[in-house]
């Protein structure tokens, strides 16, 4: 009996034994699963094949477009792309015009462009003269009360309606005190801005039919649209679509504003400002829900985290190579390269960064393009590319 109690020990032993390591692998499995969605970069059924190279950004207005504006400016550079810049001392595509082929340096020579990017109010078939029938379209909205309160700071000076408008809030409890309909094109910043860079009227009534069939016309025609409030997260799909290196879309904030040229709104002031701008307000909402939709869908909450969290710690490693004093953004009396100095408008105080003393000059280059304000890389690249034209002129550069 003892001897047969003895054999059943063993035997049940062996069992046990073999559960615990079929456990342990499939602990470890699961790790070694996790460990490589963290370090390969095309890792976990992403869609092989070269990196898109023909790519239309709608560049909208104080929506965080500045900081996805230096991702492609670098992207092209690298790469040797063909860019539709501003045609003459133009900074613009003819913004807040609607877009002609004839406001990009270049296109009676070269017809199409690897990338365009910079403003300009979209209008396709004029936009089609320029880009090639594979481009990639995308662009960037914001929460409409924020970027509302961005812009009549930063074009308080420039705007009829927020010129005489005391405050935000004085602005939005009588609006119509300030705003002219007929001044449409001078006062673009301050109704339903990002509708309006879409081709859209701004004024245009609310009626759902309408509203609905803009909605669904800038879905027909663009592949994605990023939300600036999870930047990182619309980054990694923008980088998973485009199928680009992870350095190819890490970036630092470029063109945002010091803590004391943000105005904090009261409840009452944030919801005027979503029936003001009631347009842009169902643009953003349809398209975060649909941003969040196609990143569970692609992703998933687990490897989203993950390739986030890979994002900002190679942020925070350029950031440690790059720049000065722990990479904190500076105003503009604190840079000292004046290169490197952002244009400052309307009441605004946009911050910049100083790079760290004694690098070497090929990490020097690599850091002066993650950090050079818009219309200086705008500069650069209009240089290189037509090299035989007058230099773009940045005047506040000299002062």
């Amino acid at each position: 009996a003892w001897a047969l109690t003895g054999c059943h020990f063993h035997r049940y032993f062996r069992v046990i034994l073999l559960l615990l390591l079929a456990l342990t692998l499939l602990v470890l499995a699961r790790f070694l699963l996790t460990d490589l969605e963290l370090v390969t970069p095309l890792f976990g059924g992403q869609a092989e094949g070269p990196p898109v190279t023909n790519i239309m950004f709608l560049k909208t207005h104080k929506t965080a477009s500045s900081t996805v504006l230096n991702i492609l400016y670098r992207f092209a550079e690298t790469h040797n792309l063909s860019v539709a810049l501003p045609a003459g001392l133009q900074v613009h595509l003819g913004y807040p015009r609607l877009f002609l082929a004839r406001y990009v340096e270049g296109v009676e020579l070269q017809h199409h462009f690897n990338i365009m990017c910079n403003h300009l109010r979209f209008n396709l078939p004029e936009v089609q003269k320029v880009m090639p029938n594979n481009t990639f379209y995308f662009s960037i909205l914001r929460n409409p009360v924020f970027q509302l309160e961005s812009s009549f700071v930063y074009y308080k000076t420039y705007a009829p309606a927020f010129l005489r408008a005391p405050s935000l809030d004085a602005f939005l409890a009588s609006p119509r005190t300030f705003y002219n309909d007929s001044r449409l094109l001078k006062n673009v910043y301050a109704k339903n801005n990002m509708w309006f860079d879409f081709g859209f009227d701004p004024n245009a009534p609310r009626e759902e039919g309408y509203v609905r069939a803009r909605i669904a016309e800038v879905e027909r025609r663009f592949q994605l649209v990023l939300i600036a409030e999870h930047l990182d997260e619309s980054l990694v799909l923008l980088r998973r679509r485009l199928r680009w290196a992870l350095d190819d879309v890490v970036a630092f904030r470029i063109n945002s504003r010091s803590a004391r040229s943000v105005t904090r709104l009261a409840p009452e002031t944030r919801e005027r400002a979503r029936s003001w701008c009631a347009l842009d307000w169902r643009l953003y909402e349809h398209f975060n829900r649909s941003l969040w939709g196609q990143l569970r869908a692609e992703l998933g909450p687990r490897r989203l985290r993950g390739e986030v969290e890979r994002l900002r710690a190679r942020r925070r490693e350029l950031a440690t190579l790059c720049l000065q004093d722990g990479g904190a953004p500076k105003n503009r009396s604190q840079i000292r390269d004046p290169r490197l100095r952002p244009y400052q408008s309307g009441r605004a105080d946009i911050l910049g960064y100083n790079l760290r003393p004694g690098l070497d000059n090929q990490t020097l280059r690599v850091c002066q393009r993650l950090v050079m304000p818009e219309l200086q890389y705008m500069a650069r690249l209009y240089a290189l590319q037509f090299p035989e034209k007058p230099r773009k002129n940045i005047p506040f550069l000299g002062e």
